[in-house]
């Protein structure tokens, strides 16, 4: 599923150059689950970046679910991760106008999905939080907020999650709840999880 070979990636700064990742190697098999660790400033976002297609490596080879992302365009990355991946964030980045039912459908609207909003309500139940639909993230709590952002991330059944320390901004408790939920959606939809902690 994840393939990474001699992945590089420098940026330049007005203090020049920083090398950002330097000669990743990473295999992760179909329906596995790995984590990567490390302290922050270690490169992990920015390896998952690549992974998703959002940044692009200096040099070395990323392939996902068996493309090869360095073949896409801009486009071509847009429409290959709305079809295969689903991504988590530490802070939710749900849309603050939109309800949790509209935040989850999105995703699936974009897909040209006609049947969005019943398959949204179906991923809200899912997270436990079928009873909320109407409500704006302003009006659910963090732990609520993040299983909102999970059902839009698996809303579309994505062959890949990623999930960038996704309760970092949580207590304990419901961390926990949370990370349960998490792997509990990987088994049920059968898809690669990788999960990024410090």
């Amino acid at each position: 599923m994840i393939r990474l070979d001699d992945v590089h990636l420098s940026l330049e700064s007005a203090a020049g150059q920083v090398h950002i990742l330097r000669g990743i190697d990473l295999s992760v098999g179909d329906g596995e689950a790995a984590a990567v660790v490390g302290p922050s400033g270690s490169g992990k976002s920015t390896m998952m970046m690549v992974i998703a297609g959002l940044e692009r490596p200096s040099e070395g080879r990323v392939e996902i679910a068996g493309q090869d992302l360095g073949r896409l365009d801009e486009d071509g990355l847009a429409l290959f991760r709305r079809d295969n991946v689903g991504i988590v964030f530490q802070n939710f980045h749900l849309i603050p106008t939109m309800s949790a039912l509209e935040n989850v459908a999105m995703p699936l609207e974009f897909a040209g999905r006609a049947d969005a909003f019943d398959r949204a309500r179906e991923g809200l139940d899912a997270v436990g939080l079928g009873h909320r639909l109407t409500h704006y993230p302003s009006q659910l709590s963090g732990g609520e907020q993040q299983r909102v952002a999970l059902a839009r991330a698996c809303a579309v059944g994505p062959k890949l999650l990623l999930a960038d320390e996704p309760t970092g901004n949580l207590d304990g408790e419901t961390g926990e709840s949370v990370m349960d939920l998490l792997f509990s959606l990987r088994d049920s939809m059968g898809m690669t999880l990788l999960l990024i902690t410090h």
